[in-house]
């Protein structure tokens, strides 16, 4: 005789598709040329007068993040 409630426990394995490329910008290439162009006209493109409080920073730096990602694939291509 025992005072425990015997204890089950079910352990799912969800099988997971892994992305085993990465992205890259070849060294002194024209894309590189490309890319650091549309970065920094990005960067020059942040209205810093609105920038008045956290909420503001936290939309810009979401806005800036978010155009360098699409300015990042844009210009770089998947390696192995």
């Amino acid at each position: 005789m025992s005072n425990y409630a015997p204890l089950t426990v079910d352990i799912s394995i969800i099988k997971e598709f892994v992305l085993d490329k990465r992205c890259t910008i070849i060294k002194n290439s024209e894309e590189e040329d490309h890319f650091v162009a549309e970065l920094i006209e990005a960067i020059k493109k942040i209205d810093i007068k609105q920038l008045m409080d956290k909420d503001s920073l936290k939309l810009a730096v979401q806005e800036f993040t978010n155009k360098s990602d699409i300015i990042w694939h844009k210009h770089s291509k998947y390696i192995n």
